[in-house]
């Protein structure tokens, strides 16, 4: 079931150990009834800087949410258009539901800087710490393969664009 029209809008509520973490609004880009891309302004307060990127206000992230897939695919670009990489999160596959997109974070992360030349896997030692292999194997099965399958995809030359394009 897709959304609705482009001109819509989502919350975006991101979850974390049955908390929610963080929720923002953004613009409902595109809707396949699988895909579901929006397109929002860096939306925690301040710069994060994560010694690899850094992530500030005027940033704008379009971000890449399935409902079929265990991971979402941040492109994250300075105010002025400059593209500084992909950051992207093992997730649940995405909810969507009375205006709201709904993922469970499931801790693991990649970072791709827009030249590809750094390709780094992110917070393993809290995905360990989580325990979900012990509470869910099988969804720990399936994060650590949609970390090694973004991976895998973003050393190829190709990099995202089959996935995103």
């Amino acid at each position: 079931m897709s959304v609705g029209s482009a001109d819509a809008g989502l919350t975006i509520v991101l979850v974390k150990a049955g908390k929610t973490k963080i929720r923002y609004p953004a613009a409902l880009v595109a809707d396949d009834g699988v895909r579901v891309t929006v397109r929002a302004p860096w939306a925690a307060p301040g710069t994060r800087d994560f010694g690899f990127v850094r992530f500030e206000p005027g940033d704008v992230f379009t971000e890449h949410y399935w409902r079929d897939a265990w991971f979402a695919v941040k492109e994250v670009r300075t105010g002025s258009g400059e593209l500084k990489g992909w950051y992207c999160d093992v997730t649940r596959p995405a909810a969507v539901r009375d205006g709201e997109l709904v993922v469970e974070d499931l801790d693991l992360d990649l970072w791709v800087s827009a030249d590809r030349a750094q390709v780094l896997r992110l917070d393993e030692d809290e995905f360990e710490e989580s325990g979900l292999a012990g509470r869910d194997p099988e969804a720990a099965k399936a994060a650590v393969a949609a970390l090694d399958g973004l991976e895998r995809l973003a050393r190829t030359e190709e990099g995202f664009a089959a996935l995103l394009g």
